[in-house]
């Protein structure tokens, strides 16, 4: 499930934001399951501006399917307005218990990983000078929790999709790296596109709307290159 990260209890804001992302890519993200992140809001909303954001959600063609575990307020909210507490990151937000080993002094803390956040999924600009219209290029890696979308036009990405991350495009996606999150081509529906990709370690695929998500890669698949097509409505895999 995506997860939508509210950073502004404005739910007219969160209400077009979503549209157009549903709009530039109705096979991808019309009835999508979403998870509504209120962590990064400075202070906990009430129950009324909870719905209301709920509201805009699913006017926006996606449906709210939980609210994302943050403190024991958003437990609370979560019970008082009938959602599940999607609580995937739980261990990250509880304090570490009593008698648990703190660094010696001088030695350094563990470094904690920050929690991922999904970056707008903003249509690119027009091409400048001298770079190809049919083509967006990425140079370097995908982090967990971006988003790169290529509007009426294929995705170049010149290093590794992280998990968590996600590739979309209009046209047909390359990866020269390793895939490791989601690509989806086809995004308004192109059912010719295809994903070509140099390491398979994906999460999903998807082309026109057709998908396939992987619990466990095939052995014949994993870290090998590989291409994705459409056979009809059957999303075919190969090596390359």
């Amino acid at each position: 499930m995506a997860c939508v990260h509210v950073r502004r209890a404005d739910a007219d804001a969160l209400h077009d934001e979503l549209l157009r992302r549903v709009q530039a890519a109705p096979q991808m993200f019309g009835r999508a399951a979403v998870v509504l992140d209120l962590g990064h809001l400075l202070q906990p909303p009430d129950d009324a501006t909870v719905l209301s954001l709920l509201d805009a959600v699913r006017r926006a063609g996606m449906l709210p399917a939980g609210i994302a575990y943050g403190t024991s307020e958003t437990a609370g909210l979560a019970e008082r307005i009938g959602l599940p507490l999607i609580a995937k990151f739980r261990a990250a937000y509880e304090p570490a218990p009593e008698g648990t080993p703190r660094p010696a002094a001088g030695e350094p803390a563990a470094a904690k990983a920050p929690a991922p956040v999904a970056e707008p999924l903003e249509p690119p600009a027009a091409p400048a000078a001298g770079e190809s219209p049919l083509a967006m290029l990425h140079t370097g890696s995908v982090r967990s929790g971006q988003q790169l979308y290529a509007r009426e036009r294929d995705l170049i990405v010149t290093g590794t999709v992280a998990n968590g991350a996600e590739v979309i495009a209009d046209g047909n996606i390359h990866v020269y790296g390793s895939l490791r999150g989601r690509a989806m081509a086809g995004a308004q529906g192109a059912e010719s596109t295809r994903i070509f990709v140099a390491e398979f370690h994906a999460e999903l695929v998807a082309i026109a709307g057709q998908y396939r998500v992987f619990e466990q890669i095939p052995p014949d698949l994993e870290g090998h290159a590989v291409q994705c097509w459409l056979d009809g409505e059957k999303l075919l895999l190969a090596r390359l």
